[in-house]
């Protein structure tokens, strides 16, 4: 039985990459930051493991990469999927808020693939799917920090993936467009309908579908795929 290990996964993508795998078979563990009753609700409905983890801290990280291997010996899949957004000009940020953004969305994949890799390099093959985002294919006013992070998951992923080739490690990446998750909480039902209507298929995207098309990249149907970016969304970005 494989294992993945899937990050931000109490919520939104995440929560529905977890119920993707544990539905079909997989051992299944999740890092999740501050969601404990969501966490745990979807643990045993599931007989995942939760782990509460700040992927901001490598330490951290490191130990929780460790407790999924001593609980299941191995770690086939890496979902990198935590990310947190920013809506504002970009003179009006601050340090901090720049920070969060970049090291929550970019750098905790750095933390996260850096633990998991040798570990892929024992076994002789693995797979790692990152989540980036429309907006870091072509950018997005007032979401500098966010699409410039989600645009540093693309250069990461594409240069892992020539990286870890030779080893049989796959790296791929998936780019959601609109997805009906908390991050589009901010947004009234008129926005929400602009954005459906600026969409060419019409509608908010679900999670499943960004579930479907990781579940996708990790098996055997996308083995001769490697650095690629799949695009999910709708027709938004073409």
């Amino acid at each position: 039985m494989k294992t993945v290990l899937i990050t931000g996964g109490a919520r939104g993508i995440g929560k529905a990459c977890v119920e993707k795998f544990a539905s079909n078979g997989w051992n299944v563990a999740f890092i999740y930051k501050s969601s404990d009753l969501k966490a745990q609700e979807l643990a045993t409905k599931l007989n995942a493991l939760p782990i509460k983890c700040d992927l901001t801290d490598s330490d951290a990280v490191k130990t929780a990469v460790s407790s999924v291997v001593d609980k299941f010996g191995a770690i086939d899949l890496l979902v990198n999927n935590a990310g947190i957004s920013y809506t504002g000009l970009l003179q009006e940020m601050s340090d901090n808020d720049w920070a969060s953004v970049i090291n929550t969305n970019l750098t905790s994949a750095f933390y996260t693939s850096r633990s998991v890799i040798p570990y892929m390099l024992r076994q002789g093959d693995g797979v790692i799917v990152n989540v980036s985002s429309m907006w870091g294919v072509t950018g997005a006013s007032c979401e500098v920090a966010y699409s410039a992070s989600k645009a540093g998951i693309i250069g990461f992923t594409k240069a892992l993936a020539k990286e870890l080739a030779p080893s049989h490690i796959r790296v791929n990446a998936v780019a959601p467009g609109a997805i009906a998750t908390d991050m589009l909480n901010e947004y009234s039902e008129a926005d929400l309908k602009s954005i459906a209507d600026e969409t060419p298929l019409g509608t908010i995207g679900k999670a499943e579908s960004i579930a479907d098309a990781v579940y996708f990249l990790a098996g055997d149907s996308a083995q001769f795929i490697t650095g690629e970016v799949l695009n999910v969304n709708g027709g938004f970005v073409i």
